[in-house]
């Protein structure tokens, strides 16, 4: 039976993109659904504040009168003018086992994606390089922490089989707290005994105040890093918000010198531990099994630790490593990832051995000519 790619413009055709996953994904223990809400959010240009400087256009892909894939053609500008290329983006991919219909969904992006003046195409992102990131290539039979994508083994072959080739690995890295090595712990307390730099958590009761200072710490930090694009203000602030009901205070750590903020890490509780049970919906009785399973949650992931450029190498990264590694079990969580980490970023790498953690996951990102 023929296959028809179909631009998405219709609320029915929104609900059939949406939806498409929980149909496909159902069967596997171990995918965590979104909530429906929140992926609803992510793709209202009037909700998102990444469609100020971004446009796209999503596709679906039918087999008769069924829905068998989907993807996501974006063309983010801030990218683009920071990389200084005209690379498109593509994201929420989704399909059944079959590349005929990948290949229709990666052409049909890769054409819309060539008519705007796009010279190459980079993906997944969903739906940018500063949201969920890449394809799960081992692995598959553990799930995701929060923020972080999972997705069927059979993915990146539909990939490599359509042309794609790899643009950047990144890695995910797991700790227990019987692997916490001792040289972190006493190089930590070193440290912040002989150093200048005053380490608080953040004051939730100014929240916006903090979320300043945090983006401008993460706009310098992460400048060079390979893929970087600058959180706008009501980017940051968006996703600030939507985290601000799981973060744990006492996982946040702020550095500063003389009252200035020079680094800063983030660590949250992984409430995909809980969302697994919702299939995507808080209501009638999602809320009360959040709150009922979110009591057993027993892992967090390091989301974000950096450093202004001029102040690293002074051992700050190092003690707010020790002070998370060191707390974490005492408030319930003796597991935790760090993620995600280019696989060129050898000093952060050698950071993650010296601490006693070890590589458990792969995301790639691939990349296709237009």
């Amino acid at each position: 039976m023929d296959l028809k790619v179909i631009p998405v413009q219709t609320g029915r055709e929104r609900r059939e993109f949406i939806r498409l996953p929980y149909r496909l994904h159902r069967r596997y223990d171990v995918w965590v659904p979104p909530l429906i809400s929140e992926v609803k959010a992510t793709l209202d240009p009037r909700k998102n504040p990444f469609f100020e400087h971004a446009s796209g256009q999503l596709f679906i892909v039918r087999r008769g009168r069924k829905t068998v894939g989907r993807i996501a053609a974006i063309v983010d500008r801030n990218f683009i003018e920071v990389r200084g290329e005209m690379i498109g983006l593509f994201g929420f991919f989704d399909a059944v086992d079959d590349p005929e219909v990948a290949a229709a969904l990666f052409n049909t992006a890769s054409k819309w994606l060539r008519e705007e003046g796009m010279k190459r195409m980079l993906g997944p992102t969903n739906p940018s390089m500063n949201d969920e990131l890449g394809v799960l290539i081992n692995a598959f039979d553990l799930p995701p922490a929060v923020k972080m994508v999972w997705n069927p083994p059979y993915y990146p072959a539909l990939y490599e089989q359509a042309g794609f080739t790899k643009a950047m690995d990144l890695q995910a890295w797991m700790m227990h707290k019987s692997d916490v090595s001792e040289r972190l712990l006493k190089a930590g307390e070193l440290i912040k005994k002989r150093t200048k730099v005053a380490f608080r958590h953040p004051d939730l009761k100014n929240f916006d105040r903090e979320i300043d200072l945090f983006r401008e710490v993460y706009n310098r930090a992460w400048s060079n890093n390979w893929g970087f694009v600058p959180w706008t203000e009501a980017e940051f602030k968006h996703v600030a918000k939507s985290l601000k009901q799981v973060i744990d205070p006492d996982l946040v750590f702020v550095a500063e010198i003389d009252g200035r903020a020079v680094g800063f890490s983030l660590t949250l509780p992984d409430i995909n531990q809980a969302l697994i049970h919702l299939n995507g919906r808080l209501f009638p009785f999602g809320l009360v099994k959040l709150l009922w399973f979110a009591r057993k949650i027993d892992r967090a992931r390091v989301v974000i630790l950096g450093v202004l450029p001029e102040y690293r190498r002074r051992g700050i990264d190092t003690v707010m490593y020790a002070e998370t590694v060191k707390i974490g079990p005492e408030k319930g969580y003796p597991f935790g990832e760090m993620s995600w980490i280019l696989e060129n970023n050898k000093p952060m790498i050698k950071a993650l051995k010296m601490m006693g953690a070890h590589p458990y996951k792969t995301y790639r990102l691939y990349e296709r000519p237009l």
